[in-house]
This record gives structure tokens, C-alpha cells and sequence, in this order.
């Protein structure tokens, strides 16, 4: 697989990811570790280099997982895991505290059985203590050798701004797909001013982009998306216009729509870095060949004028959540 170097920071990275979340959270119950780890190592086989974690997937589970699977090619890979929950959970609330960063670096690292942390996110903003002092606790941990590059996840262009003030930021990790294009408005020139790399996570929308999913699918009692609104019943019919479209440029190029999707993605800049997340070899495999689909200018104008006739129903997250994104 080809690399893309994520803005002007020097970190190389295979142009497609892997999203790990859901072999151990959010998607309904954890898959059996033996066959994680097999997934993991395939998608090493196969040549994706960076692979993304986090304590509060699981909580903690997760990380534990990519360190045991991805131990035998630390060399070979990049793994970027984030801070900024309370405890690693999700529901107890932001803690970007700088005691709290220094000891989830910590202990992301003995999890991931590491001596260094090669991107580290902030998960979320926390409104509570400033962005510089967040800025300025990971330029710590870098000096000191535990952790080689900054992010952020779901930040504002005016928080990015003053982040990197402090500590030049790496990448940052925000939705962006076909069905959540909002990044281009002002996230996607920031980024590109100030030579900071874009990790779109749920480039494939939750899955609704496969193809796999319509009004009818049901999802474990687990899986986050019975509470997201854009997949309720009555939305996710409303939105197969944008997969009925996938499917038409797929079938004209023996593709798949998610390989479509991908190569959509990958097509709007050369520092952009998918991490599809799957918990099957198949769908690895398949989201991988994306990367070998060059999509032309006839093609993206197609897809544009398309989407422009298509309005995406329902929020992206449950109402309670919406605060934290774009801070």
C-alpha cells in the first residue's frame, strides 16, 4: 500500500488506517481476542502501518489488545491512541487535566507494551482547562521522549490554532465522509494553512456507506448507533439515495461502494488518512483496495453535483453529545 505523510510533520503512515474501536466497543459485543488479534496482524500483512486505539475504548481493552497483536512489528507501525476522559470512560466526563494526560500516557504505554506513544489525540476539548496547557503538557511528553507527535480529535479551527501555537499539532481526527462533509468548511483550509494532516474516522458512516445496511437492519442492544439519529428507521431510508449513488459508480468500475467512499476520501487531499474500522478479514481486505482506486476529476464532479441533490437526514450524534464536538 502506497504512504501519505500526514501534513508537514514527517510522520509516514499507510494511506489507509485501521480504526480498532469496534473489536472491543461500540459496536455491539467485543470480538474473541484470538480473532482480533488475526484481524490486526492481516491488516499488517496486508500493509496499513497505523492503527488507531484509545483508553476509553473499552475502557482500556482495546489498547491492550494492539499491544499484544501489533508487539512482533512495533518497528513497522505507528499507533496513535488518545487522553480526556475521567478514567477512560465516556460517561464520567472530559479530564484533560495535565496530571491526568501524564498518567494515561502512563499507562497507554505499558498497554500497548511501548516505550513511546507515537501520536497521542486528545480525544475530546475540554472546556476546562486550556488548550495551551494541553498543548503544552504533550510538548512535555514529547521532550522526554514518551510521546512523538500531538493530535487532536473533533477541535474547532480557532482551538486548533492556539494548540499549535504551543506544540506544533500532528493531525487531527474529526468524522468526514460523503454523508458528513462539514469539515470543508473552515477544518479542511485550516488544516491545510497551517500543514496539519486529517484522520477522518467513520469514513464509511457507521457502515451505512457499505451498502449494508437499510431501514430493516437491526443492531445489537449495545451498538451506539440505536441512539444516533441519522439511524433511526425512518432516516436510514431517507438516505439510501447516497448508497443507491455509490452503488451505480461502484458497479461501473467493479468496485464496491465502500471502495468507492474510500477512494472519494482519499481523492480530496494528499495528507487526508482514512481509518475504517471492521471486524472482519473481508471487509479489511475489501476497505484496503480502495487504495488502488484513482478516482478522476469527471469522476469527483459526478459525485459532487450527485450530493448536492441528496440532503443527509439526522444528526450525527445523540443531542447530549453535541457538545463536544467542534469546540
Amino acid at each position: 500500500m502506497e504512504t501519505r505523510t500526514l501534513g508537514k510533520s514527517g510522520l509516514e503512515v499507510s494511506a489507509l488506517g485501521l480504526g480498532c474501536m469496534g473489536l472491543s466497543f461500540g459496536y455491539g459485543p467485543a470480538t474473541d481476542k484470538e480473532a482480533a488479534i488475526t484481524l490486526i496482524r492481516s491488516a499488517v500483512e496486508q500493509g496499513v502501518t497505523f492503527f488507531d486505539t484509545a483508553e476509553a475504548y473499552g475502557p482500556y481493552a482495546n489498547e491492550e489488545l494492539l499491544g499484544e497483536a501489533l508487539a512482533p512489528f512495533r518497528n513497522d507501525v505507528v499507533i496513535a491512541t488518545k487522553f480526556g476522559f475521567t478514567e477512560g470512560k465516556t460517561a464520567l466526563g472530559l479530564d484533560s487535566r495535565p496530571s491526568n494526560i501524564r498518567a494515561v500516557a502512563e499507562a497507554s504505554l505499558k498497554r500497548l507494551r511501548t516505550d513511546v506513544i507515537d501520536l497521542f489525540y486528545q480525544h475530546r476539548v475540554d472546556p476546562n482547562v486550556p488548550i495551551e496547557d494541553v498543548a503544552g503538557t504533550v510538548k512535555q511528553l514529547i521532550s522526554e521522549g514518551k510521546v512523538k507527535h500531538f493530535g487532536l480529535s473533533e477541535a474547532g479551527a480557532e482551538t486548533i490554532r492556539q494548540a499549535h501555537a504551543v506544540q506544533p499539532v500532528t493531525a487531527l481526527q474529526s468524522e468526514y465522509s460523503l454523508w458528513w462533509r462539514e469539515p470543508e468548511q473552515t477544518i479542511l483550509p485550516t488544516l491545510e494553512e497551517l500543514g496539519i494532516g486529517f484522520v477522518p474516522f467513520s469514513p464509511l458512516g457507521r457502515g451505512f456507506l457499505t451498502g449494508k445496511i437499510d431501514e430493516t437492519t437491526t443492531f445489537d442492544k449495545t451498538d451506539f448507533r440505536n441512539i444516533v439519529p441519522r439511524f433511526s428507521e425512518e432516516n436510514r431510508k431517507a438516505n439510501s439515495a447516497l448508497v443507491d449513488l455509490l452503488s451505480r459508480m461502484a458497479q461501473e468500475r467493479n468496485a464496491t461502494p465502500a471502495q468507492i467512499a474510500l477512494a472519494w476520501l482519499l481523492a480530496q487531499k494528499p495528507w487526508i488518512v482514512p481509518i475504517p474500522g471492521t471486524t472482519k478479514i473481508s471487509r479489511l481486505t475489501e476497505n484496503n483496495g480502495a487504495a488502488a482506486i484513482a478516482l478522476s476529476t469527471n469522476d469527483l464532479a459526478t459525485i459532487n453535483e450527485a450530493l448536492s441533490a441528496i440532503d443527509v437526514q439526522g444528526d450525527r450524534y445523540p443531542q447530549q453529545m453535541q457538545t463536544m464536538i467542534n469546540r
